[in-house]
């Protein structure tokens, strides 16, 4: 087990079943890492956002004002949102103001949100990199007439080229902040489009990318041993499934944005693994008989926090039943248990235990999941920073949507 300030990883590979290619040793992701070292550098790479130098293109006079707003609703899709989303959900109890997030067209939601009286008094933050996401057009035209879009209600996080939502935020004077061009929704945490709204709600941001060059330096050892064995789950061609099985409520949207940074990054040429979200304890009465008992074609990830609630001993009616336990005990017990039985089972799993919950340990797994995604990919021999499947599906669906309003 790597024992690390912030956050621990034991990992769990059986030799007899998992065999590296000769591609997979340790000098070769030690010389990857040093390409990315030099990468930091240079103003147009993903990198560079790690960078204590990097520069956020907005003064913060600018947006200060809109710190007074008590309810602030974000609305985008993808990697654009989540990452916000993520890093509010794992500090939420900083703040006291309402966040809320529309990241699907639901209907529900929306209605909801037309009918509060003083929607207009919230601070609405739209991200749309391309500016033309038919999706966030859809939303905003919906809560028009409730929300007053207007330049001090409103801010625009976009590319910095024509499209509909630039045209839309310019005929209302609506400060626009620029979406960078070279980095993907997934992968633009650490910039104006995750910070700007974490700002906003009241995230220290400078703590946040405190910790972020951590695994490039003092931890690199760390994360190339954590490479070299999960290569072999990638060598191997015998798992189907990642599985992100999560002991830590906090991490529900963390886990959400590292499912698309994976499926996004490394679905590809026909290669890739499949993540999917697994609630423990709650699957552990649904979906651990499958796990332990079924096709040996899953890989783990074991997501747990070691942070303690203050919580009083049980003094209820199940004493004895609980072992005079609490919900926290209760919790890190079940999470034990099952890392007994992978281990008896010779299940493969990579356990990440989070030893504090703060904005530089949530920087901290943002640049790891980042760094470990990249370099498997260029193990992989695959770009990790585009999506050309999912840009068919756009134009497909904007065909279909433009030749119906013209029937």
């Amino acid at each position: 087990m790597s024992n690390l300030k912030n956050i621990n990883f034991e990992n769990f590979i059986p030799n007899d079943k998992f065999k590296a290619s000769k591609s997979s040793n340790k000098k070769t992701f030690y010389n990857l890492l040093k390409k990315i070292n030099k990468k930091i550098k240079e103003k147009n790479n993903i990198f560079n956002s790690f960078s204590h130098d990097f520069k956020l293109n907005f003064n913060f006079k600018e947006i200060k004002k809109f710190k007074k707003f008590k309810r602030i609703i974000t609305i985008g899709f993808g990697g654009s949102i989540l990452g916000a989303q993520a890093i509010n959900s794992f500090l939420k109890r900083k703040t006291s103001k309402e966040l809320i997030f529309i990241n699907n067209l639901d209907f529900d939601q929306i209605k909801k949100l037309n009918k509060i009286n003083n929607l207009r008094n919230s601070l609405f933050v739209i991200i749309s990199k391309s500016g033309n996401t038919i999706e966030i057009l859809s939303i905003i035209d919906s809560l028009r007439k409730s929300a007053n879009f207007n330049k001090n209600n409103s801010v625009v996080i976009t590319d910095d080229k024509n499209s509909y939502l630039n045209s839309f935020a310019k005929k209302l004077k609506i400060k626009i902040f620029t979406h960078r061009k070279f980095i993907g929704g997934r992968y633009s945490v650490f910039t104006e489009t995750a910070l700007i709204p974490c700002y906003l709600m009241g995230v220290n941001i400078f703590k946040f990318k405190k910790n972020i060059l951590n695994f490039l330096n003092k931890k690199k050892y760390t994360l190339i041993e954590n490479l070299t064995n999960l290569s072999k789950i990638y060598d191997s061609k015998k798992i189907n499934s990642i599985v992100l099985l999560n002991y830590c409520n906090n991490l529900e949207y963390f886990l959400l944005w590292c499912q698309q940074l994976i499926a996004e990054s490394l679905g590809k040429k026909g290669k890739g693994i499949i993540p999917l979200i697994s609630l423990a304890p709650r699957d552990n009465h649904s979906l651990l008989q499958l796990y332990l008992d079924g096709p040996r074609d899953n890989f783990f990830y074991i997501f747990s926090s070691k942070e303690r609630k203050k919580t009083k001993k049980n003094k209820g009616l199940f004493v004895e039943a609980l072992n005079n336990k609490k919900m926290d005990e209760i919790l890190e017990n079940q999470r034990n248990a099952t890392i007994s039985l992978f281990k008896n089972k010779k299940i493969p799993f990579l356990s990440i235990e989070i030893n504090k919950r703060d904005e530089e340990t949530l920087g901290e797994l943002f640049s790891y999941f980042i760094l470990e995604t990249v370099l498997i990919a260029e193990k992989l021999r695959i770009n990790p920073y585009d999506q050309p499947a999912v840009e068919q599906l756009k134009k497909i669906s904007k065909k279909i949507l433009f030749t119906k309003i013209q029937k």
